[in-house]
């Protein structure tokens, strides 16, 4: 059965001291979670700018690069079930990520897609395709695998036939390069998140899950509802039938994400309800 986990990011705004982000991780534990994942940037202390362009991007990443994660994660008895970090990083160093995905007892290590990007240039993603073959050939000599994570950006089509997913699925060779795939972006950007987890089949490796509707109430303003992300089972995805795609290919984490438009307000109240779903499917 995989594990059940809370990405990183969605625990910005309350992991804001230590004590916050063991109240955080253990309220985690009882709900059900056996995992988290971690993110490179929110584990180690980072500028004032990139602070700012986060959270005006709706994605606070909180204090939690002050505190040892390391004792957090063991104290709460929580399996790390991935460390998300950026190409670069891993071109620079890839023996310094390998080393600290292994230290947090992890074998997996995902780019979280590229900042400031031409997903709809074919010639930049046969490149990309090619860096991270490299990049994951790198990792694998250390004993950790290479997953790529996608948004809705990798939907743009490069060329008539062929999308920027396309390239990436084609090019990379599965020795070295596979998918942490999240169906919430796929299904936001008008895809079939479905048929490409089929296509992906055992490529898959990590599921991010989230849910998409709305909150609204009363009469709709021409007539159009603004969507957003839900907790599970709220939202009018078809999260069942993604969930038997991911249990078929044997997935080695589910891991829930989001960070915004919580219930109440509250991170911990959104993964609590998700938790019933999760609890119910898995």
């Amino acid at each position: 059965m995989p594990t059940k986990a809370v990405q990183q990011f969605m625990l910005g705004t309350v992991l804001g001291n230590e004590n916050e982000a063991r109240q955080t991780l253990a309220a985690m534990k009882a709900a059900g979670y056996d995992g988290i994942e971690l993110c490179g940037f929110m584990i180690h202390p980072i500028g004032f700018m990139v602070r700012l362009l986060t959270k005006a991007a709706g994605m606070p990443v909180g204090k939690g690069g002050n505190l040892d994660w390391h004792a957090l994660v063991k104290e709460a008895g929580l399996q790390v079930v991935s460390l998300h970090t950026d190409l670069g990083s891993l071109e620079r160093d890839a023996k310094a990520v390998a080393d600290e995905a292994k230290g947090f007892g992890t074998k997996y290590v995902v780019i979280t897609g590229m900042y400031r990007f031409d997903y709809g240039d074919e010639a930049t993603m046969h490149d990309l395709a090619a860096r991270l073959n490299k990049a994951g050939a790198a990792l694998k000599a250390e004993g950790v695998e290479l997953l790529y994570h996608n948004h809705n950006c990798e939907l743009r089509h490069v060329n008539a036939e062929k999308r920027a997913y396309d390239i990436l699925l084609e090019e990379t060779d599965p020795q070295f390069v596979n998918f942490e795939f999240d169906s919430y972006w796929f299904t936001e950007g008008g895809a079939n998140a479905l048929a490409w987890m089929q296509r992906l089949g055992t490529r898959m490796k990590l599921w991010h899950i989230n849910d998409r509707g709305t909150r609204l109430t009363g009469s709709a303003v021409t007539p159009i509802l603004k969507t957003d992300s839900m907790e599970l089972g709220t939202g009018n995805m078809d999260l069942d039938s993604l969930m038997v795609q991911a249990l078929s290919v044997g997935v080695d984490a589910v891991i829930l994400e989001s960070h915004r438009n919580w219930v109440d307000n509250s991170p911990i109240k959104s993964l609590q309800l998700s938790a019933e779903y999760l609890e119910k499917h898995m």
